[in-house]
């Protein structure tokens, strides 16, 4: 495993590491085989920003007598409240949330506490103000945290964040669609750069232009775009790339130090780290990336619940990855209406409110997409 350092930070991380996010609802077993299969591949990064309690408790397991292979990314102010993930800048909620991380977790300190889910100016202020920031400053001062950073998907405020000096590091989302078909960015005939990555939307280039002058690592969440960009049919850029493809793109980009990879199986782990030795040819993208690239990446869920709390207790991410897999496979069959069905709460429950859609990070009609999965699967 090749290591890279995390820029002013002087961490040396793989530069693959693991995004835990679906590793939550797994069993204990599951997620500890994964966890080791990683950890054995050579990977020391992982990040955790779920709130859930009991897959905080089965990273703890499968991290007890590890935790000193491991840098650990965790987030302040994710937050578990009324049984559903919420982002709060509340300092007590804080506080009881990163306490419990780091007694479920098993350790002591924490290498990068990240102030989570930091998408407007708004966020960023109340998170700066009074909120999770100061926590994690008095935290740092402790020994108790290492380094401070900050997740987002929006560059403008992720360069705020920078260009300000209130973090030591960033957890960003990249990948070639949202580099270059973002809202933001203009769609058309690609200019091939240097590297033939095309025509990268200005706020996003001069953000890790900016982290590579600056010192501030980046640490790259979505890079496979949730498996979008794995399939001709769910990609917007309208041609399927490979794992190996995805992980070099993300690399490439400057400050860049680990790709953030969501495994959830020990095939996916093995799937991942195999880009370790893999040949130039089989990573080069610059063919993929040639020519006329028309679609958008803005609408595309993720399924990373960020749009939570749901009044209505919705799974969203998880219905709304059924319902793609009914639009883009075959339909709504037996097998799938099944698992939609065993879930808690059911699209037709949805209120309508769309206070999920002003949390979304990723423009996503959500309240339309649930008003189509209840059509679909009849509840």
């Amino acid at each position: 495993m090749r290591m890279r350092k995390l820029g002013g930070t002087g961490i040396q991380v793989s530069e693959i590491g693991l995004g835990c996010e679906h590793l939550q609802w797994k069993d204990e077993g599951l997620i500890r085989d994964v966890i080791h299969a990683a950890l054995d591949g050579g990977v020391n990064i992982l990040d955790v920003f779920m709130s859930e309690r009991e897959v905080r408790s089965n990273i703890g397991k499968a991290l007890k007598g590890r935790r000193n292979q491991v840098i650990l990314q965790g987030h302040l102010g994710s937050c578990w409240l009324d049984g559903q993930h919420r982002r709060s800048n509340d300092p007590a909620l804080t506080v009881e949330n990163f306490e419990d991380f780091m007694t479920r977790l098993g350790t002591d300190y924490v290498d990068l506490a990240l102030l989570h889910h930091v998408d407007t100016d708004e966020n960023l202020d109340a998170m700066v103000n009074g909120g999770p920031l100061e926590y994690g400053l008095k935290l740092k001062k402790a020994g108790a945290i290492r380094f401070i950073g900050m997740s987002s998907h929006n560059p403008a405020v992720a360069l705020r964040a920078v260009e300000e000096g209130v973090v030591d590091m960033l957890m960003f989302s990249i990948n070639p669609a949202f580099d270059l078909l973002g809202d933001h960015s203009k769609s058309g005939q690609l200019v091939p750069g240097s590297e033939g990555t095309g025509d990268i939307h200005a706020e996003r280039k001069k953000l890790y232009e900016t982290c590579e002058a600056r010192g501030v690592g980046i640490t790259v969440m979505k890079a496979f775009g949730s498996g979008m960009l794995l399939g001709e049919k769910t990609s917007p850029l309208g041609k399927a790339m490979t794992v190996n493809q995805l992980i070099r793109y993300a690399l490439n980009r400057p400050a860049v130090a680990s790709v953030l990879v969501g495994m959830q199986t020990v095939r996916e782990v093995e799937e991942a780290l195999a880009y370790e030795s893999a040949a130039d040819e089989a990573c080069d993208y610059a063919d993929v990336l040639s020519g006329a690239l028309t679609g958008t990446a803005e609408g595309r869920c993720m399924y990373c619940n960020h749009c939570l709390p749901c009044p209505a207790m919705l799974d969203i991410a998880q219905i709304n990855k059924y319902l793609d897999l009914a639009l883009l496979g075959s339909g709504a069959t037996d097998t799938l209406k099944d698992h939609y069905l065993s879930l808690a709460h059911h699209a037709g429950e949805c209120l309508g409110c769309g206070s999920c859609e002003t949390l979304c990070p990723f423009g996503v009609s959500i309240v339309e997409r649930m008003q189509t999965a209840r059509d679909l699967f009849g509840k």
